[in-house]
């Protein structure tokens, strides 16, 4: 098989769902953590890897895939069980949907980038940070809410690529002290997940380096 080269951040929700990805299909690869915080991302040797300067990257077979959302399909591509993706068109298009809440209406906002941004040229302070968060991972995740299953995961009995996107945001919600009474399916959910041993070792607190 080939090796498998993940470059993340342990706190990067996005690197957060492509670890749950691997660590679902029972995979080994070599985490190569990439400092945000100093801005190790904006250095010559992972620009070489993904020009826009972003975490995470799969390296494999010579080339480096960016973007969650790609790596994964690449993984349920090349190792299919357990699927992630349903195989039905419909059925896809919908579990891509309701994923895509999180992967581009939600977790941008979040961007350490975006907030940077606001923290500076824009001056904004914490509150004002706290409330631009709070208004974004709110509303998307409220949406979320309405649509998510009573019992169950939203892959039914087993997680599929909505779960694996939920629990890392659901991470980030509570990271900036979003109040998650209004989202009693949400934190079932993600609840659940996090007690399975293989999100478990995905997870930021599994990975830190010491």
């Amino acid at each position: 098989m080939s090796e498998l080269v993940l470059h993340d951040y342990w706190r990067s929700s996005a690197s957060y769902r492509v670890r749950i990805a691997l660590s679902l299909k029972g995979l080994s690869w070599t985490s190569h953590q990439v400092d945000l915080v100093t801005g190790e991302q904006s250095g010559e040797d992972h620009r070489a890897r993904n020009p826009l300067g972003l975490v995470p990257v799969l390296e494999v077979d010579g080339e480096a895939i960016a973007q969650s959302l790609a790596i994964i399909d690449y993984l349920d591509a090349r190792w299919p069980e357990p699927r992630l993706l349903p195989a039905d068109p419909l059925a896809r298009a919908l579990v891509l949907g309701r994923a895509m809440t999180i992967i581009s209406e939600i977790h941008p906002l979040q961007n350490l980038r975006v907030l940077n941004y606001l923290r500076g040229p824009l001056g904004q302070d914490e509150a004002g940070v706290t409330a631009w968060l709070h208004r974004w991972l709110g509303q998307g995740l409220a949406a979320l809410e309405a649509v998510a299953p009573e019992h169950g995961l939203f892959g039914g009995a087993e997680p599929n690529l909505i779960d694996v996107c939920l629990v890392p945001q659901m991470y980030s919600a509570r990271r900036f002290a979003l109040p998650l009474e209004p989202l009693p399916r949400l934190v079932r959910i993600d609840e659940a997940l996090r007690a399975r041993p293989d999100f478990a070792a995905a997870a930021p607190e599994a990975v830190k380096p010491a």
